[in-house]
């Protein structure tokens, strides 16, 4: 039983470190301006959103993002990555 927990807690770990690739990714376009179609950071964008989009995307329907003035905050991701944390501590072993 202990191998379940530990993949189970792999896989959180991995999705957990995607969405600090998703924020970095989405932080670069603010910083650097959008990547040229075909660049490392275009194909890396594609396939990060690819993964985790599925996974933000009920979350998202549940708690849209907080609109304040022109920006959004995304509630969804900020409430996702503490609940994998959660999980993560509630896991044996």
């Amino acid at each position: 039983m202990g191998a379940v927990f530990g993949l189970i807690d792999l896989v959180l770990l991995l999705v957990q470190l995607l969405l600090v690739v998703r924020a970095l990714l989405d932080w670069s376009v603010v910083l650097a301006g959008p990547s040229t179609a075909g660049s490392v950071r275009s194909r890396l964008t594609t396939g990060v959103y690819a993964v985790t989009e599925p996974i933000l995307a009920p979350v998202r329907r549940l708690i849209p993002p907080l609109r304040m003035g022109g920006v959004g905050v995304d509630l969804a991701f900020i409430v996702l990555f503490v609940a994998i944390l959660l999980l993560r501590a509630l896991l044996p072993g």
